[in-house]
């Protein structure tokens, strides 16, 4: 800056200086924002970030540096630090599941999760082809009733009884599948809600349960021993859980019967996909814990509900499903959670909070029922109030047995190798092993984007996604019969 336009030595570039910042001042926040990123000196560099990120929408920032060194002359291979990125810090995904939170984040673990699924039903990744023809079943297990709700189509027949409430028991009407009755109880008062909440609490417990009966069940089937049968056969799973529109949890799982080596082992001949479907059955129906003894709501058991569905899969020689079908059903419950019946997508900190929420009367009852059983002392070891927000259910998303098949670790890796293959600077790469060492030191540095940086960052993500769009309608043209590339 020379001293004829310093404004603090110049009173003309003064005055100019002041006009400009009253004219920014009456701008609305969005404009200022973006009148201050078109001024960055390092603009470009910040927006090859953001287009890395897939366009995140919550990204987070790092400082630090990165030495890589040759382990035997102490030569430095490689150094990067954060000093000379815009701000002097570096943005990276926010990984966050929820397509509510990040579509792009989302998307990408999503379509980790295809493949992760994917490979344990006709291998790849690790995981030998063979696999395609061990005994394979796609399972729903559901939640039991904890009273009668609206559901979509033809409804519970009106009645001309009532509950002790004065409601009909039946509904009798017909509800489209966009009804936002679909999932509300007939009577609220009659409905067991702390039943429902100590359910989705505990599903991870009746799941491992049901695995456990799995390998029961097929051992009295076979007339071999309960510690035997873990010898002769793997059971390998892997499950999702998806939010019914009542609020209960409900689980979508892969089982599959290997040798007992894993998926490289054949199961042995008796061990079909006709047993394991009826094994299934058996084992479901068996399941029973006790509730968490309370003196608030009395005691009772927790089991399944009646509704179960299991249907083999047969290497998409006529079976009703496809490896591929099954892959991608799982993987789009991975970017949904409880906001799907329509709750919220982050932790409740208090009542006032319940109170304001834009939810459903059913789904307000819900939360407020979690957060009072959560301050039992019986009850503690559950933290429904942390978990109130997801309607009690504690567990993970998506859950699978540790050969089942490759893991998010390995996807994420070799993503990696491609885009340096891509970007041309895998040799770089090429000799850094087991003769190299590398010194790191990173810190967090914050989230987020500010209002002008979230609009770009959603453009970019709208823009990636339209070329993949594209990218996919140009693979299926040229895979129809007389079809180019």
């Amino acid at each position: 800056m020379t001293a004829g336009t310093n404004p603090y030595t110049n009173p003309t570039a003064r005055r100019a200086y002041l006009s400009r910042e009253a004219r920014l001042r009456q701008l609305p926040s969005i404009e200022r924002d973006l009148v201050r990123l078109g001024e960055m000196p390092d603009l470009n560099r910040w927006l090859e970030q953001i287009h890395a990120t897939g366009g995140c929408a919550e990204p987070v920032y790092l400082t630090g540096h990165t030495t890589t060194l040759d382990a035997d002359t102490g030569e430095v291979l490689r150094y990067y630090s954060t000093a000379t990125e815009p701000g002097g810090r570096l943005a990276v995904r926010c990984r966050n599941r929820r397509a509510t939170r990040c579509p792009s984040c989302s998307r990408e673990h999503s379509g980790d999760t295809f493949h992760l699924v994917r490979s344990g039903l006709i291998g790849g990744k690790g995981i030998p082809d063979t696999v395609r023809t061990h005994p394979r079943l796609f399972v729903t297990l559901t939640a039991p009733s904890f009273g009668p709700v609206h559901r979509a189509g033809t409804c519970h027949p009106a009645r001309r009884r009532h509950c002790e409430h004065g409601r009909r028991h039946g509904c009798g009407r017909t509800h489209p599948d966009t009804d936002p009755l679909i999932g509300q109880p007939l009577c609220a008062d009659c409905y067991d809600y702390p039943g429902h909440i100590l359910w989705n609490a505990m599903a991870p417990a009746l799941w491992k349960a049901f695995r456990d009966n799995l390998y029961h069940h097929i051992a009295a089937r076979t007339g071999v021993g309960r510690t035997a049968i873990r010898k002769l056969i793997r059971i390998s799973t892997a499950k999702v859980a998806e939010y019914q529109k009542r609020g209960a949890v409900h689980f979508h799982a892969v089982i599959r019967l290997d040798g007992p080596d894993g998926p490289a082992s054949p199961p042995p001949p008796w061990a079909t996909a006709d047993l394991l479907l009826e094994t299934v059955h058996s084992a479901a129906a068996a399941v029973a814990l006790p509730r968490p003894e309370s003196a608030a709501y009395g005691d009772g058991r927790l089991s399944f509900g009646t509704q179960l569905d299991a249907h083999p899969l047969t290497n998409g020689d006529g079976g009703r499903l496809t490896d591929d079908a099954v892959a991608a059903y799982v993987a789009k419950y991975t970017s949904k959670s409880a906001e799907t019946a329509g709750a919220v997508d982050r932790r409740i900190t208090d009542l006032a909070e319940i109170r304001a929420l834009r939810v459903t009367p059913h789904i307000r009852a819900l939360i407020a029922t979690a957060w009072g059983l959560g301050e039992l002392p019986e009850l503690q070891h559950l933290r429904l109030r942390a978990w109130a927000h997801m309607l009690g259910y504690r567990g993970h998303c998506l859950t699978k047995t540790r050969v089942y098949s490759t893991t998010y670790g390995r996807l994420r890796t070799d993503r990696a190798e491609h885009a340096r293959t891509l970007a041309g600077v895998r040799d770089l790469y090429a000799d850094w092993g087991a003769d190299t060492t590398t010194e790191s030191a990173w810190r967090f540095a914050g989230t987020g984007h500010t209002v002008a940086e979230a609009l770009i960052a959603a453009g970019i993500a709208e823009d990636l996604a339209t070329n993949r769009e594209i990218a996919r309608e140009d693979v299926e043209r040229s895979e129809r019969p007389g079809g180019t590339r």
